[in-house]
């Protein structure tokens, strides 16, 4: 097993990642976070493994969240952002361009900018303009640092009036991760191992992930991502009600090639609705002779946080599982620091 940055252990590593970031946000002074009443909408700002934050935050927080919200991964900031409006500027490094080109154009607008990362860039302007910063313990992968990018998040709106159940999904999250942790790390024994037996069922295929509804879409991305970046292979994903509209279109016509190189991963939870869950079964008996196999993947935990989590977890723990049974080194992203090089010139 090759794991020259300690990659497992810092995935091993998420309930306390979230329970500590969740006290920490905790103990930051009332007075320092925004008022709900002066808000009418909320901005995630990021990109990658930051960026998702958002997605979670918009996912489980649209039919609570008392203010429309809107995930940003673009240099360009809407039309609509101005002095109502809180955005959340994500990077982990702090110095992801996109993201400080956004942040810096946010606090010309005067909206109330929030900086989440290890310092960088984005450090050093909430230091310029007095800005409400979490900070992040640098040397960590952005991905391996979800806890500490979605946290802040939830704490926030929460302390601001905007989502009244942010604190109890958080503690309802924190639990359901180390519950999932000992189901799924390295050394949980054979196939009662669910990361390790999905892991072993794809093997050199190639994952198609499909999720349902807002929370199911944030999960099959994410698991489509954890596959590119920690097992270095390729995976693609989708999600209901949408593919019914347009992909399942292209399942049948080229079926003797693609039995032999998809497996189908359908992620399922308890908020996707009656009527996405009957698409699932649909869609299912229509499209699993082009596909090598099914594989379902079930949520657990209280809460939409909770269960989002759960399964992003799985896909954590699933990928390293993929990437250690082909010799592969989970930690390092050479190709994208090699593309940043080369955009820097």
């Amino acid at each position: 097993m090759v794991d020259t940055l300690g990659f497992a252990v810092t995935i091993a590593g998420l309930p306390e990642q979230v329970a500590e970031a969740h006290a920490a946000a905790g103990a930051v002074p009332a007075e320092r976070f925004p008022d709900g009443d002066d808000v009418d909408e909320v901005v995630v700002l990021g990109m990658g493994g930051s960026g998702i934050s958002g997605d979670v935050l918009a996912a489980v927080g649209r039919r609570s969240l008392r203010v429309p919200i809107t995930v940003v991964k673009d240099y360009a900031l809407p039309a609509h952002v101005g002095a109502r409006t809180l955005a959340f500027a994500q990077s982990y490094s702090g110095d992801t361009e996109e993201t400080v080109a956004a942040a810096s154009a946010a606090i010309e607008r005067d909206a109330t900018v929030i900086v989440v990362g290890s310092g960088g860039r984005l450090g050093e302007l909430a230091d310029e303009r007095g800005l409400l910063r979490f900070d992040c313990p640098p040397g960590l992968q952005p991905r391996a640092a979800l806890g500490m990018l979605v946290v802040p998040l939830f704490v926030t709106c929460f302390r601001a009036g905007l989502l009244p159940e942010g604190h109890r999904w958080l503690v309802a999250a924190e639990e359901q991760l180390r519950a999932r942790r000992e189901a799924c790390r390295l050394e949980a024994p054979g196939d009662a191992n669910p990361a390790r037996a999905i892991a072993r069922k794809i093997d050199r295929t190639i994952p198609l992930v499909y999720g349902g509804g807002a929370i199911g879409a944030v999960a099959a991305q994410r698991w489509k991502c954890d596959v590119n970046e920690n097992a270095k292979a390729p995976a693609f994903w989708n999600a209901y009600p949408e593919l019914d509209h347009n992909e399942i279109c292209g399942w049948g016509q080229h079926g003797d090639v693609t039995r032999q190189v998809f497996s189908l991963v359908e992620l399922r939870h308890d908020f996707e609705g009656e009527r996405t869950a009957a698409r699932f079964d649909a869609t299912r008996d229509l499209v699993e002779e082009t596909v090598a196999q099914v594989l379902e993947v079930r949520a657990e935990g209280e809460g939409p946080l909770a269960q989002l989590l759960d399964l992003m977890y799985v896909g954590d723990w699933t990928s390293l599982h993929l990437a250690f049974q082909n010799d592969v080194d989970p930690g390092p992203i050479d190709v994208i620091q090699q593309l940043k090089a080369r955009l820097s010139r």
